[in-house]
């Protein structure tokens, strides 16, 4: 048969009603994800999934009456920025995580140095988000190194606990005999904006203070699935869905704990202050995340100001 007259064959077919054969389409669940799959269940294992292992160093050193970048690593998610600052103003490093946040199984380090003599800050971009988990924690090791005559700030963003996350992190700040430190941390229990709240998932946040080598002071909090009642009851948060702590580590931490409890007389958040063994730790407690950060920012950037004389303010990045 010509081309012409197989075409005409097939037309007339089509005008009839006659299917023509296609190609069986290949069934749903045989495909190579479904044999890899298969191979994992036969060997009585879970397909493991990619897992983010970032981590970041930074250590400033003293030169010439000024404080510069002596040292910097970085591994992927974790990248840190050097945003431009006013004369008034410390050196200043900005940390991130390009994933965009935290699941389980994902590892995070930092280690934060000012080396004798020098004066720095270090922050964070943005809030840090920690999602449901399906088993695994996410893992956090911040260590905090401020040396002999050093001034160090480390006033990172909130962290905010999706419904499910699983977190471990521990901040460990080492100090010498005359070096001066300030630390916090935030944490919202939450995506409260959606209506979520933190009640399944674990939490066990931890911090260490050494001075000379010795540790001085010392703190974990935990919370796991069964503890979720502990965020309403009075014993508890009492209702609170923000929670923060802000450290002064330093030979004069006794003598400010009555500028700091005036400097918080119109604070707008539940709070308390108290000094143990040359600590000074500050605790926010707030229903609003909003109220609590606003609280807390106004509270760094005063008491900074009362111990070193620098500006009354947070870093820039907070404003954006």
């Amino acid at each position: 048969m010509s081309a012409d007259g197989a075409s005409r064959a097939g037309n007339a077919a089509a005008r009839q009603g006659v299917r023509r054969p296609r190609h069986r389409r290949r069934e749903r669940g045989k495909g190579t994800g479904a044999k890899v799959k298969a191979r994992f269940e036969a060997a009585g294992a879970e397909p493991r999934l990619p897992r983010g292992d970032g981590r970041a160093e930074i250590a400033w050193s003293a030169a010439g009456g000024s404080t510069r970048l002596r040292h910097l690593y970085q591994r992927t998610p974790c990248r840190v920025l050097f945003p431009r600052v006013g004369r008034d103003e410390l050196a200043t490093a900005v940390v991130l995580t390009t994933s965009g946040g935290l699941t389980g199984g994902d590892r995070v380090g930092l280690d934060v140095v000012a080396e004798p003599g020098a004066a720095a800050v270090a922050t964070t971009q943005a809030a840090e988000k920690i999602y449901r988990s399906a088993g695994e924690p996410c893992t956090v090791d911040v260590r905090v190194t401020v040396e002999s005559g050093a001034w160090l700030e480390w006033i990172p963003q909130e962290t905010i606990l999706f419904d499910g996350a699983r977190l471990r992190r521990a901040t460990c700040v080492r100090a010498a005999g005359d070096a001066r430190v300030m630390a916090g941390e935030i944490l919202v229990f939450g995506r409260l904006a959606r209506g979520e709240v933190f009640r399944r998932g674990a939490l066990r946040d931890a911090w260490r203070v050494e001075r000379d080598g010795a540790p001085v002071w010392m703190d974990a909090l935990r919370y796991g699935a069964r503890e979720g009642i502990l965020l309403d009851h009075a014993a508890g948060m009492d209702g609170a869905r923000s929670l923060a702590t802000a450290l002064y580590a330093a030979a004069d931490a006794a003598a400010q704990v009555e500028p700091a409890r005036r400097l918080l007389r119109r604070c707008r958040c539940r709070w308390g202050v108290t000094c143990v063994n040359g600590v000074l730790v500050v605790r926010f407690l707030a229903r609003d995340p909003q109220t609590l950060r606003a609280e807390y920012r106004g509270f760094w950037g005063a008491f900074r100001r009362r111990v070193r004389g620098l500006p009354a303010r947070v870093p820039g990045v907070w404003q954006c």
